[in-house]
């Protein structure tokens, strides 16, 4: 953090120089600064006596020590018709009290210190956090520790976290943006445990067993790796790591179960959400790409390009030409995983929606005709290489980062070469990933709006599948 600091003091005092050089005059689109070095954190790593792998920054500006869990678990293993258990299995976990302390002797200890124990599961990673004043820092850790390996899953929370969920689903299509996003996920991922989503019968179906059997499958020593930073004393807390988590299991490591890669099938859809608001909410998009694929840093430019900038062709055409819409954008999300996807979206008045699908469609199909231009590939160059440092910016962001590279299993020296490899990256690089991985002509294609009200029919893009939006009664 504060060489990050130091870095942009110095571009400031730069700039103030070469102002004062020119008597407060200078041109900014004149000026030329010398490059910025920056040289990436490290972390260090060491493994517990139990195997457990941990990433180690220390920093004591502040009496503040943070952990970060990451564990191999995930939605995409939960049965088919219990959609919904991770979720309500990571949020029981801290709230159902662990380790034999209730949830209201845990939620009144943690506040009388300032501590902070948080879980959750999403779709491929478990997380358990802590933050704690370095003082609390022995009692808040055994208290993390009981989170993680020994929830206690009280019946009173395990209701109360279920009627949350169902509550959620009696409001799930309230929000057309929620409907878009989910639905477009639900068409991308059919088939998948990636495109499940919950339901009234597989709430209803969860019970306190599958939520303990679920967390016993997963949480366990040899599938997790910490994250730490903040001021500890290394020796110290390597002590503490140890009596918490203890020796090696006597079983062998538990093998996540075999969840194949979504089908790569690109077949166009349309679907149909009727809501009677004025204003329309459009998504579109298909199956991405992995971290593994050789083309990410091509991508990375490309997105930058197309749909994740103020000048983006997106932005440019749609929002300051057209005046379609106040946002629009698009993104390759990177499997690291799973497959990702490729999502472009927008919300535009009901009068325009069959004029904005167009014009997206026609936008993005033309990153796979000819190449960038150079102006274009400079800026979204400078932008991911000068951008880079940022993603750094406190002990906790680099040091769990490091701990989600390994994680997921990312080659080493990742970060390092990152943006050289954006660097060498060349038009014809751009053009070569669009046209692999860009498929218009296959989007699923969501829209939620009134229909009456759109400047032309949906089938003018296929066949128009419509969903069943009404509440749907609980069983």
């Amino acid at each position: 953090m504060k060489r990050l600091i130091l870095s942009l003091v110095l571009l400031v005092t730069a700039w103030a120089a070469v102002s004062a050089a020119d008597g407060g005059k200078a041109d900014p689109r004149t000026m030329s600064f010398p490059e910025l070095r920056f040289e990436i954190p490290t972390a260090e790593r060491v493994v517990l006596d139990c195997g457990m792998p941990v990433y180690l920054l220390r920093d004591t500006e502040l009496p503040i020590i943070n952990i970060t869990a990451l564990v191999r678990t995930g939605s995409v293993y939960e049965p088919a018709t219990k959609a919904g258990l991770a979720a309500l299995t990571g949020s029981v976990m801290r709230s159902g009290g662990a380790g034999g302390l209730s949830p209201e002797q845990m939620d009144d200890e943690l506040e009388f210190m300032a501590s902070a124990v948080e879980s959750g599961i999403g779709p491929d990673m478990g997380t358990v956090s802590l933050t704690s004043l370095t003082k609390n820092f022995s009692r808040t850790l055994r208290i993390f520790g009981d989170v993680l390996l020994r929830p206690d899953f009280s019946q009173k929370r395990v209701d109360i976290a279920r009627k949350h969920l169902i509550e959620g689903l009696r409001r799930q299509n309230d929000d057309p943006k929620e409907i878009a996003g989910r639905e477009l996920n639900r068409a991308i991922y059919a088939g998948h445990p990636l495109g499940a989503v919950p339901t009234f019968a597989s709430a209803n179906a969860i019970t306190r067993q599958d939520m303990v059997d679920f967390h016993r499958r997963f949480f366990r020593p040899d599938a997790m790796i910490l994250a730490i930073s903040g001021d500890f004393d290394r020796g110290a807390l390597l002590r503490e790591l140890n009596a918490v988590f203890g020796k090696p299991a006597i079983a062998p490591p538990a093998a996540l179960p075999d969840i194949p890669q979504p089908k790569a099938e690109f077949r166009p859809e349309v679907i149909y959400g009727k809501k009677e608001v004025n204003q329309t909410v459009i998504r579109m998009g298909h199956l991405g790409v992995t971290k593994d694929s050789p083309d990410i840093y091509a991508l990375r430019i490309m997105d930058y390009i197309l749909g994740g900038s103020f000048t983006s062709r997106l932005t440019m055409e749609i929002r300051t030409n057209q005046g379609l819409a106040y946002n629009v954008d698009s993104r390759f999300d990177v499997g690291r995983r799973f497959t990702g996807t490729f999502i472009a979206e927008t919300e535009t008045k009901a009068g325009s929606t069959g004029k904005a699908v167009s014009l997206m469609e026609e936008i993005i199909a033309g990153m796979t005709r000819e190449p960038v231009s150079d102006q274009e590939l400079k800026a979204a160059k400078e932008y991911i290489i000068n951008s880079f440092m940022f993603g750094f910016t406190s002990p906790a962001s680099i040091v769990t980062q490091r701990a989600r590279l390994e994680f997921y299993g990312y080659a080493p020296g990742y970060l390092e070469g990152y943006r050289g490899n954006i660097a060498r990256v060349t038009k014809e690089d751009v053009l070569a990933a669009a046209r692999r991985h860009l498929r218009p002509e296959a989007f699923k294609l969501v829209v939620v709006g009134d229909a009456a009200k759109f400047d032309k029919p949906l089938t003018a893009f296929g066949t128009v599948r419509e969903l069943d939006l009404r509440q749907q009664p609980e069983k």
